[in-house]
């Protein structure tokens, strides 16, 4: 029997329209250009909060206004009305705090948010930031999500108090201090609200009514320490929907290891059901947390974001109402809409909806779905005040019957079939980012289109190879439509994971898209990796990812089927071993990471079963190694016959600087040039049709003598030729003798202005990224003198500001245990104790050398485990796939390394590598670099110290040994010294 009180009621409506009336309308954004161009262009964030405005029914979505300087957003801020200002980190000249603290000077009500990149340096600097002048810093790896997020969160937080009361809105409190990680989880955590409210929307209606009900989302709030968290709590108690907190805050001031469980049990006395949420990354916090009936995520699991979606659906109210057996607590029925809830109140058994009913689930659940009318009146409908399944029952039909009835009275192109031809360039498939390597070429696409000198010299055109992207929701499409994250995120082998992607099924809707792009394109295809944080512009994840080639074919379904079996193989590379070990080396979970991939035509010429161009390269604007009168801002390129990937797997190449280009140290003596010159080079196999493919990518990849090349008479232009007789090499092609690849047609006849055009390249790239730049390119030579060079990625060198006021010169030998005139890096680092080195006795041998690669991957993986770095020492170059050469390790085997040293023995002697993807891992940490001749008295290489030191751990080819007092690392980037002393 329902009590008088209950039987007739009123429910008072929500005027949605009343919601979220303050906004957000002008945003300056504070940026360097490539920053900017990646926001527009990539993640066009001004197309989809307009997108998302329209969907909410709002009339004027944000304008972003762009500057790069204090002066100009001085200017602007003087002459516009503006709501919020986003500093991102800084150009050459200046810092993004710099930037926001000028700004707050003269504007101090004006919102202010800082972004800036997560480094040991800048972590290091911000304990000594006063940071309470700006609303929020946060930290950016170049997810643009995180900027829809940032307004999200300033205009929920100007909306809270109005929203609340007028509308009873809901509230999910997010405790956490660190920046690292609520920028990562924030764009996460809006992400599954906006596409949760997105669902809940279709209860209304019509379309205009839907669009208006968005309006009800739940808000989410920020608090940084307990104080904060407590008065939002006490100030807003009735409205919250739940609480998620970190374990470890600042409770006055002082950081408290338990606050997050001081915080829960305040919170469980006034309130015994509501859903609170710990994260800790110290996992014994679990076992605490659980103890007090708390849920618990772990934030060093690999599906964190997952783990948490679950939980806001499971405890929060978002997804489907799952009534359960209170004892079992199996599934007994799912509840989709609220109709679906009014036809099925009366058939749920009673001890399942008294454990629901008697915990606010239900009330709470139609919060989360911005049903507050019937949410709010059956929240006053206690169990304790009624205590009658039945009357409950008929109560809650009862609302829902009378709230229905309420209700009811009353520049980069998208792909295009029609449009791709052989004169399109970029075109994207689908709605996600571009990913990294994306993001570059569009930029590359638009520096040339910006600088008509490109293609100002004779005989000489400048392009990007035609690209379609297929964007970041491909991937989440695929992954999830085919069941993958299990098999993925799991311990399987990297061929186990293989085979299971291979298996499943790309979408049908892009079999017409392939076909299309064939036949523009008519050449072989490069499937290449293009994730979110590869090559993000603090954090480069370079080299990591498999980039397959296939060849082109009359068969257009033989086609189609190895290009899905390539795309299926470049998504899996995202969760092979070395992918999941950098992932944890550079502090990001793997489930961030999302997966773009760039189709793009291979550059170069089909000859006799194989097809490659004549010249490959990676320019740098900075060269570390500068030789006679060269500059370090001088730049270096590295040239080689064949694909680009001989370089990248460290192979022989040609230095040169581009403005230097009659000056090749590695052709100035006959011995060198016959000993230091190319020999080899890789081509696409195109005879191999087949879907056999491997883990390793290089796998239809023909590693072949450039005797081969003469035979394609690939050769004219950059070959000379050794005459034995008179023991002289002569620039051009004659009969008989060695082929030398000296690039002497290119680089000192001018039969094509190379030169001239790497030289726009890195002045242009530079100038529009506002940093030094590292550039692949490929080029075709045609036999009368004309070509092509095709620019096929940009990333920035990331330039460490470190300090460093001593000059390494006046520090005597006998006082450094490592001395190097050739170093890279930049910096003076103090905690590092351990040297990790090669035995180079009598014995060393480099055939020994895969071996040792293998037990230094083993230490390594123990001072990952241990979160402490080594200086890492050995004979020859580290990273080459060739192990004559140097010790064959990938990046991920050595990432805790702070300083690689290459020696050079008395009779092992490698010239240094330059130029490969390990050099952009090593720069973008901050990793130094030494190399050491002892031989030519270039630097010293105190090896008895460590030998006459206790090994802390020893392999049969390698020692450890520990300072007491730590070493002292100093790094002159200009300079190119580099010296480690004990403390």
């Amino acid at each position: 029997m329902v009590p008088q009180e209950y039987q007739k009621f009123y429910l008072k409506d929500v005027t949605f329209v009343n919601l979220m009336m303050r906004r957000i309308y002008n945003v300056l954004i504070v940026a360097n250009p490539y920053d900017a161009f990646m926001l527009e262009d990539d993640g066009r964030v001004e197309e989809k909060i307009y997108n998302e405005y329209v969907e909410l029914g709002l009339r004027y979505p944000p304008t972003f206004t762009q500057v790069s300087t204090t002066e100009e957003a001085r200017q602007v801020l003087r002459t516009m009305h503006i709501d919020l200002v986003i500093c991102m980190p800084g150009n050459a000249d200046n810092d993004a705090f710099s930037v926001a603290r000028d700004i707050k000077a003269e504007f101090p009500h004006m919102h202010c948010i800082v972004l800036t990149p997560f480094s040991h340096g800048i972590t290091k600097r911000m304990e000594n930031e006063d940071l309470s002048i700006f609303d929020y810093v946060f930290c950016w790896l170049g997810n643009t999500n995180l900027i829809l997020s940032i307004i999200k969160l300033i205009e929920d937080k100007m909306n809270l108090e109005h929203d609340i009361d007028e509308g009873g809105v809901q509230m999910i409190l997010l405790v956490e201090d660190s920046i690292r990680f609520y920028s990562s989880i924030l764009p996460n955590l809006y992400n599954y609200i906006l596409a949760q409210s997105k669902r809940f929307s279709t209860e209304a209606l019509n379309r205009h009514a839907a669009s208006l009900r968005m309006r009800g989302r739940p808000k989410v709030v920020l608090a940084r320490n307990y104080e904060e968290a407590m008065a939002l709590y006490e100030r807003y108690s009735d409205n919250v929907l739940g609480v998620i907190s970190d374990v470890r805050f600042p409770i006055h001031g002082e950081k408290d290891s338990e606050a997050g469980l001081k915080l829960m049990r305040e919170i469980r006395k006034t309130d015994p059901y509501l859903p609170l949420i710990l994260e800790s990354s110290e996992s014994e916090n679990r076992a605490k947390a659980e103890a007090e009936g708390f849920r618990f995520v772990d934030k060093n699991s690999k599906k964190m974001s997952l783990d948490l979606h679950k939980m806001l659906e499971e405890h929060l109210g978002f997804g489907d109402f799952i009534f359960r057996d209170p004892k079992t607590k199996a599934e007994i029925m799912r509840i989709h809409s609220l109709k679906e809830l009014q036809d099925n109140i009366f058939k749920i058994p009673d001890d399942s909806m008294l454990y629901h009913i008697s915990r606010n689930h239900m009330s709470r659940w139609l919060s989360a779905r911005a049903i507050f009318p019937v949410s709010m009146f059956l929240k006053t409908v206690t169990w304790e005040r009624l205590k009658d399944i039945t009357a409950h029952r008929e109560i809650i039909f009862d609302a829902i019957v009378q709230y229905r009835h309420m209700k009811n009275i009353g520049v980069v192109a998208v792909f295009d079939r029609m449009k791709f031809d052989a004169y399109s360039h970029f075109a994207r498939i689908g709605e996600g980012s571009l990913g990294g390597k994306g993001r570059g070429l569009a930029f590359l696409d638009n520096i040339i289109k910006t600088h008509p000198e490109f293609n100002s010299l004779e005989g000489a055109t400048v392009q990007i190879p035609r690209t379609v992207v297929l964007c970041t929701d491909v991937f989440d499409q695929f992954m999830v439509q085919n069941n993958l994250y299990q098999i993925a995120l799991s311990d399987a082998s990297d061929d186990d994971i293989l085979r299971h992607f291979l298996r499943a099924q790309l979408p049908d809707s892009l079999i017409a898209d392939f076909f299309t792009f064939f036949e523009a394109v008519k050449s072989p295809i490069a499937i290449r990796s293009s994730s979110l944080l590869e090559d993000a512009h603090y954090q480069p994840f370079a080299g990591i990812y498999s980039t397959y080639m296939i060849p082109y074919l009359d068969d257009k379904y033989a086609m189609l089927e190895m290009l899905a079996c390539a795309i299926k193989g470049v998504y899996a590379s995202v969760y092979y071993r070395d992918s999941k070990a950098y992932m944890t080396a550079t502090s990001n979970v793997i489930d961030q990471e999302k997966m773009a991939v760039i189709l793009q035509e291979v550059v170069g010429k089909q000859f006799d079963g194989r097809y490659y161009p004549n010249i490959s390269g990676v320019l740098r604007s900075l060269n570390y190694y500068p030789i006679g009168d060269e500059r370090a801002e001088d730049g270096i390129a590295s040239l080689a016959l064949g694909l680009g990937k001989y370089i990248v797997d460290g192979g022989q190449t040609l230095r040169v600087s581009p403005y230097h280009p009659h000056q090749v140290l590695q052709t100035s003596e006959l011995e060198t040039a016959l000993r230091e010159t190319q020999t080899r080079f890789y081509a696409l196999d195109t005879r191999h049709v087949s879907n056999d493919f491997k883990v390793d990518d290089g796998f239809n990849i023909l590693n072949l003598k450039v005797k081969e090349a003469e035979r394609d008479n690939s050769l004219n232009f950059i070959a000379s030729t050794y005459d034995p007789y008179d023991q002289v090499i002569r620039d051009g092609l004659y009969e008989g003798g060695r082929k030398v690849i000296s690039f002497a047609g290119v680089l000192q006849q001018g039969v094509f202005p190379l030169p001239e055009l790497l030289q726009m390249s890195m002045r242009f790239g530079a100038e529009a990224m506002r940093r030094p730049v590292e550039i692949e390119f490929a080029c075709n030579l045609n036999a009368d003198r004309t070509g092509s060079l095709y620019l096929l990625q940009i990333r920035p060198i990331v330039d460490q500001k470190q300090m460093l006021d001593e000059d390494l010169a006046a520090i005597p030998d006998d006082r450094c245990l490592l001395r190097s005139h050739n170093s890279l890096g930049h910096g003076v680092t103090e905690d590092v104790t351990d040297v990790v080195y090669v035995k180079t006795d009598d014995r060393f041998s480099a055939a020994n050398n895969p071996t040792i690669a293998r037990e230094i991957e083993k230490l390594n993986k123990e001072y990952l485990d241990r979160g402490t770095n080594y200086v890492l020492v050995g004979p020859g170059r580290w990273g080459s796939s060739d192990s004559w050469l140097g010790i064959p390790v990938k990046w991920p085997h050595i990432s805790a390394a702070r300083v690689i040293v290459e020696v050079a023995l008395k009779n092992y002697r490698v010239d240094p590598s330059q130029g490969t993807h390990f050099f952009q891992n090593l720069t973008s940490f901050g990793v130094g670099y030494f190399t050491i001749d002892e031989n030519r008295n270039d630097g010293c290489f105190h090896k008895a110290q460590l030998d006459a030191m206790p090994a802390v751990e020893e392999t049969e080819h390698v020692r450890v040994v520990r300072f007491e007092k730590g070493l002292r690392i100093m790094m002159d980037g200009k300079k190119g010294e580099g010296v480690i002393a004990a403390i």
